[in-house]
C-alpha cells in the first residue's frame, strides 16, 4: 500500500476512534501518579488553568462555528454544511484540536514529570496531525477552492499570523451547552481522580484537600444531569 493511501487509512481509523484516545493518556497519567510523580511539583497549581484555557478555546470555537458548520463531524463521519473561516478559524485551522491539547495539558502537568508532558505531546501531535488528514481530505474535496485558498493562509494549530476576523455567526450557547457538557464534567472528574489518588499515595487517605474542587464536581455533575434531562428542549 502506497504511503499516501495507508496514511489514509490510520487517518480515518484514528478520526472513528478518537474519542478513545484520551482515556489512554487518562489511564497513562493515572499510572504516572502510582509510579511516583516527577520533581517538578511547581506543575500542579497552574494545571487546571491551562485545562480551563483548553476548554475556554473550545467554548469560543464551537460558539461561533454556526450551525452545520466544519467544526461539525459525528461518530458516523464528517458533516459540513459551510466552511469555518472566521473567528478562530482565522487564526488556526484547528481551534477545537488546540483547545483539546491546553485540556490534556493541565491534566498531563498534574503528574509533575516533564517526561510524560513532553512525550503526551509528541503523541498528541502525531494522533491528531492524522485526524487532520483525513478531515482535510474531506474539505478540500467538498469545498475545493474555498477551502485551499483558506488553508493556504492559515496555520494548523499554532497562529503564526495573528489576522484575527470577526466571526459573522451570533455565539449560540445552546449550542455550547449541547457539546461542551461532557468536557465540562470530565475535566472536573479527572482532575478529582488525580487529587484524590495524590492525596492516598501521600498520606494513605481517601480525602479531598481542595474544597473548590469538590463544589466544581457538584455543579458539572448537577449541570451534566440536568441538560440531559433537558435535551428534548434544545
Amino acid at each position: 500500500m502506497a504511503l499516501r493511501e495507508e496514511l489514509n487509512v490510520q487517518a480515518n481509523f484514528l478520526f472513528k476512534y478518537r474519542s478513545y484516545f484520551p482515556l489512554i493518556l487518562l489511564v497513562s497519567g493515572l499510572a504516572m501518579m502510582v509510579l511516583g510523580k516527577g520533581s517538578q511539583t511547581w506543575l500542579e497549581d497552574p494545571a487546571i488553568f491551562v485545562s480551563l484555557l483548553g476548554l475556554a478555546i473550545r467554548v469560543n470555537a464551537v460558539g461561533y462555528s454556526g450551525k452545520h458548520t466544519s467544526g461539525r463531524n459525528t461518530g458516523q463521519g464528517q458533516v459540513a454544511e459551510m466552511l469555518n473561516t472566521k473567528g478562530l478559524y482565522s487564526i488556526i485551522r484547528n481551534p477545537l484540536y488546540v483547545g483539546n491539547y491546553f485540556m490534556w495539558l493541565g491534566i498531563a502537568m498534574l503528574t509533575c514529570s516533564l517526561w510524560f508532558i513532553g512525550v503526551s505531546t509528541l503523541i498528541f501531535w502525531i494522533y491528531y496531525e492524522r485526524i487532520v488528514y483525513a478531515e482535510e481530505a474531506f474539505l478540500r474535496e467538498k469545498f475545493g477552492d474555498v477551502y485551499l485558498q483558506w488553508a493556504a493562509i492559515t496555520p494548523i494549530f499554532i497562529p503564526f499570523k495573528l489576522k484575527w476576523q470577526r466571526s459573522e455567526s451570533p455565539f449560540l450557547w445552546k449550542k455550547v451547552i449541547k457539546q461542551e457538557k461532557n468536557g465540562f464534567l470530565a475535566l472536573f472528574l479527572v482532575f478529582f481522580l488525580f487529587d484524590l489518588l495524590s492525596e492516598w499515595i501521600e498520606n494513605q487517605q481517601w480525602v479531598i484537600n481542595k474544597p473548590w474542587l469538590i463544589v466544581m464536581l457538584i455543579v458539572s455533575t448537577l449541570s451534566y444531569i440536568i441538560i440531559k434531562l433537558l435535551k428534548r428542549r434544545f
